[in-house]
């Protein structure tokens, strides 16, 4: 699949709403992020759909290397 783009160097902390579907983006093209806009229909990469359960504030990965998708594990520390 080959490695996907550093969209950024710190995680993009959102407020989220509970029963709402994100879509984060897996390739690091999107022009939205932390959240897909498409841009990766050329590449093999699929965006990650995560159901949120209750409101609050989350931190989404934009280094795109987290083992941990669609959140930060602090992998932009070692970029």
């Amino acid at each position: 699949m080959g490695n996907a783009n550093v969209a950024g160097t710190s995680p993009l902390a959102v407020e989220v709403k509970a029963g709402k579907n994100y879509f984060w983006c897996a390739c690091g093209l999107s022009a939205n992020q932390p959240f897909c806009d498409g841009s990766h229909k050329p590449t093999d990469f699929k965006p990650v759909k995560w159901a949120c359960a209750e409101d609050g504030k989350k931190f989404f990965c934009a280094c795109k290397q987290t083992r941990k998708q669609p959140f930060c594990d602090g992998s932009h520390k070692n970029l």
